[in-house]
């Protein structure tokens, strides 16, 4: 269960995270095309971006201009909506992507380290590839390679608990309701020699947890905050675009996003599951797994499919290395 409390820890820092959504008379600024936010602290702009922000800034000040016209406002509170909507809407001190810059600005350590070098490998993969779809695909797979040290080590982990769930299962057994110190110090030894005998270090989970989300919620937030993405494409998939709003659009296909991040998300956690002697434990752990993948398989109607694409490959990347470590293991027999 400490591996849920650091889930939920992180999860309370992520949804607290660097993004700020930009808003406009105390109402949030969507892209009608994508229905996604805009986000007002973005990484670099592009043409595109400019456009957008020049189609909303024009928007908002024809509406106050036919409030005028009509005499609903004065001259003088046209003026300062206009001034208003031009400092909301202004872009003048963001770069382009194709300038983009790790150490350009004055960001926090969390920024500079992890989003921006994340931004920064991902710009510079999706003008080589001349698609951002691709410099995901790649930068995960980075990622998970240079990971993948430690990541085989936490999965080796999970199957060396399931080849001592017999014994950690009996010494359960012959320990139920004995619950004077001397039995639960007698207990703990023999749990300890179990887990010396297989090699497992219950510890190594939570390291893999403290690297692996933080990269998690750097990429997330890299990739909102990096229009360049959000206005591009992958095999005619818009990855800006989440699935709920391609629904209303009448784009059904978008539909296999969901599919995927679904059965993706299902297979990572089951092969990612260590077994547990405590049965109760067990049936805690699956549960929180199924939640997990409720929570998740919602939440992928409203996030974008550049999102989704970088969940998917993850995932798969992990599905792959569980089976690959299940079959290495098949032939090791531990007395």
């Amino acid at each position: 269960m400490k591996n849920k409390k650091i889930l939920l820890l992180l999860l309370v820092l992520f949804l607290s995270g660097c993004t700020k959504y930009k808003t406009y008379d105390n109402k949030a600024v969507t892209i009608d095309s994508t229905g996604q936010r805009l986000v007002e602290n973005i990484l670099c702009k592009t043409t595109d971006t400019e456009k957008q922000y020049e189609e909303l800034k024009n928007k908002n000040i024809s509406n106050f201009q036919n409030k005028l016209d009509n005499n609903e406002i004065s001259k003088e509170e046209f003026d300062n909506k206009v001034k208003e909507i031009e400092e909301t809407f202004n872009l003048d001190n963001v770069t382009y992507c194709s300038e983009f810059k790790i150490f350009s600005g004055s960001d926090g350590l969390w920024t500079t380290l992890f989003v921006k070098s994340l931004s920064w490998l991902i710009i510079k993969l999706g003008m080589i590839t001349k698609n951002y779809g691709w410099a995901i695909i790649l930068v995960t797979i980075l990622i998970r390679l240079v990971l993948y040290p430690l990541t085989k080590k936490t999965a080796m982990q999970s199957e060396n608990m399931k080849a001592a769930q017999n014994k950690l299962s009996k010494l359960e057994e012959k320990y139920r309701n004995r619950n004077d110190q001397q039995s639960i110090m007698m207990k703990n030894q023999e749990m300890l020699k179990i887990y010396k005998d297989y090699n497992i270090n219950p510890m190594s989970s939570c390291l893999f947890a403290f690297i692996q989300i933080p990269l998690f919620f750097a990429f997330y937030e890299a990739l909102y905050r990096l229009p360049v993405i959000l206005e591009g494409n992958f095999f005619g998939i818009n990855l800006g675009l989440t699935p709920l709003v391609a629904f209303q659009n009448g784009k059904f296909y978008y539909l296999i996003f969901v599919i995927l991040v679904v059965l993706a998300t299902y297979f990572s956690f089951k092969l990612n599951s260590a077994m547990n002697a405590d049965s109760q434990t067990a049936d805690q752990m699956k549960m929180m797994n199924n939640i997990s993948v409720i929570m998740i398989s919602i939440t992928s109607f409203c996030v974008s499919t550049g999102i989704a694409l970088y969940w998917i490959v993850n995932s798969s990347f992990t599905i792959i290395q569980n089976l690959m470590v299940k079959r290495g293991k098949k032939n090791v027999h531990i007395s």
